[in-house]
């Protein structure tokens, strides 16, 4: 996003008084660290990645959801079985539109729920030879080239071994198992799952292929699910460029793929969230290097290409690119014709996860809409500010609850040539492992605010009067309620793909039919009516 002629808007110093008047003192105290009145020119500091205050409701998930939910759930060909109660287990099931081609084989578990289903007894005497039994079950009927186990929060309370039982059902089935120890409670939010994922994938999955895929040029995309076929689009592209997809963490994905992901000339991170420990282990392991890039805007997968082919130094490579570029901008610029008039000028704000609440400000602006508000659930600093603030991060004790894996150089496949590709294209400016943030590409005076509690949200609704809304399912029908309509960026409300050329077009004409609609104005609440609902007791006894 362009960081030129950004706008100013009107300061909103007052609202956010207001906002934290209405809390206890420790805890407006608190809250306003994480609301930033942003200020591109100026380096700020964001709250982040701290604890939810008790009692304030919130966006977040739990550790289990970004382990098992977001970072293996869109693969295919694993059965993910969570050990637990069912109730946790629900998760385990296809809660989340990661599509998937099933590929040649025809395997396709994600639409499946495993889980060992803890009852009392489980939780009092311990749960583990039914987590065996249930590893044998899956592995019987469904015959998969692996199996991961999930712990819950009461699995880590009674200390079940889940990575013990995950070695001898390894050794008895002749398969890869492996555990990890997600229990919800562990870290702040669901990112302590992401990073949980991304060191056990690596220690047990990533390097056990050492073949070499077909291709001149490989590639991993790290950080894209999916959701609504985003992947399919991208892959398009890769292969029509001349490039080969190795393997995406996770959309679309297979555990053969990760196994051999190792075996590339370059890794591109979409989320920087949620898998750039992967991107940076692969880096000192196997001398990969990765660069941050975005298909999410017309504009922004257009830039994307042009670097990986500026990466690849390849002449043929940057004239498909090209070529690619000027045949489907044709059909973005023609939407845009007719869908920008409509929705110039109106406001958007958005709070999502990963990096959408970044990425996707790139679409409102090619339509003239303006993000007044954003924020994540569960980011660092570093996704906030960039990542120049890494040094200067405290680990605290909830961090620590988070294995930090000591990483060492691979002789044997180590790529010596890429370093020294690395150093000669930095020389001429080229940026890799680098990402420098949301704040940065946001408008003066937008407000930034890290997990933002309903009582916030009711509020920045009154003070901007948004067009439109953008988060989850748990704040969609609420936000609705009050007569702005919710895009849902973690599932797409059932719409996508959003990503690519074509993603572009189908975002221009979803949000046009969204904030363009009558129906808003046509049914007002009834609490404008009749503001207080009034209620007594069937028995008066009582």
């Amino acid at each position: 996003m362009s960081k030129k002629n950004k706008a100013i808007l009107p300061d909103p110093s007052e609202l956010k008084e207001e906002i934290l008047s209405k809390y206890p003192k420790k805890v407006a105290k608190k809250r306003a660290g994480s609301i930033v009145i942003n200020d591109p020119e100026e380096h700020q500091v964001q709250q982040s990645n701290v604890r939810t205050i008790p009692g304030i409701i919130t966006q977040r998930g739990c550790c289990y959801a970004g382990c098992k939910g977001v970072v293996l759930g869109p693969t295919r060909d694993i059965v993910n079985l969570t050990h637990g109660p069912i109730g946790c287990g629900f998760y385990s099931w296809l809660t989340r539109r990661n599509q998937t081609d099933a590929g040649a084989d025809g395997t396709n578990f994600i639409p499946y729920c495993f889980s060992t289903d803890m009852q009392d007894s489980n939780i009092v005497f311990g749960g583990e030879k039914k987590l065996a039994q249930a590893i044998r079950e899956a592995y019987e009927i469904f015959k998969p080239h692996a199996i991961s186990i999930f712990s819950t929060c009461p699995v880590g309370l009674i200390g079940d071994d889940i990575h013990t039982v995950a070695r001898t059902m390894k050794k008895e089935l002749g398969i890869n198992v492996f555990g990890f120890s997600c229990e919800g409670y562990k870290g702040v939010s669901q990112s302590a799952g992401h990073h949980i994922a991304n060191n056990r994938i690596f220690t047990d999955v990533v390097g056990l292929d050492d073949s070499v895929r077909p291709g001149k040029y490989r590639i991993n995309l790290l950080g894209e699910y999916n959701i609504g076929g985003d992947a399919f689009e991208l892959e398009n592209y890769f292969e029509e460029i001349g490039i080969t997809l190795v393997s995406t963490f996770s959309g679309n994905s297979s555990i053969l793929d990760f196994e051999n992901s190792h075996m590339v000339d370059l890794n591109m991170v979409m989320c920087h969230r949620s898998i750039n420990y992967i991107a940076e282990m692969m880096e000192k392991k196997y001398g990969v290097p990765w660069i941050k890039v975005n298909f999410i805007g017309a504009e922004a997968t257009a830039k994307s290409l042009r670097k990986i082919a500026e990466y690849f130094e390849d002449d043929e490579m940057m004239a498909k690119v090209e070529k690619l570029i000027r045949r489907e901008m044709q059909e973005v610029t023609d939407t845009l014709k007719d869908v920008k008039p409509r929705c110039e000028g109106k406001l958007a704000m958005m709070f999502v996860g990963g990096s959408r609440a970044h990425h996707y400000q790139e679409l409102f602006t090619e339509i003239g809409m303006q993000t007044v508000s954003a924020g994540y659930e569960f980011a660092h600093r570093d996704d906030y500010e960039g990542r120049k603030v890494l040094g200067s991060i405290k680990v605290d004790a909830d961090s620590r609850n988070i294995e930090e894996l000591e990483v060492e150089k691979d002789e044997k496949l180590f790529r010596k040539d890429l370093p020294e590709k690395k150093a000669k294209l930095e020389a001429k400016g080229y940026k890799f492992s680098d990402y420098e943030g949301m704040m940065p590409d946001m408008d003066k005076n937008s407000l930034v605010i890290d997990d933002i509690s309903h009582w916030e949200s009711e509020k920045l609704i009154e003070y901007y009067k948004p067009a439109i809304f953008c988060a989850g399912i748990k704040e969609k029908y609420v936000i609705q309620k009050y007569g702005i309509p919710l895009k849902q960026l973690h599932s797409y409300d059932y719409g996508g793909p959003f990503a690519g050329f074509k993603g572009a077009v189908n975002f221009y004409k979803e949000i046009d039919r969204m904030v363009n609609t009558r129906i808003w104005k046509l049914i007002p609440p009834p609490w404008k009516d009749q503001p207080e609902i009034v209620a007594k007791f069937a028995d008066a006894e009582y």
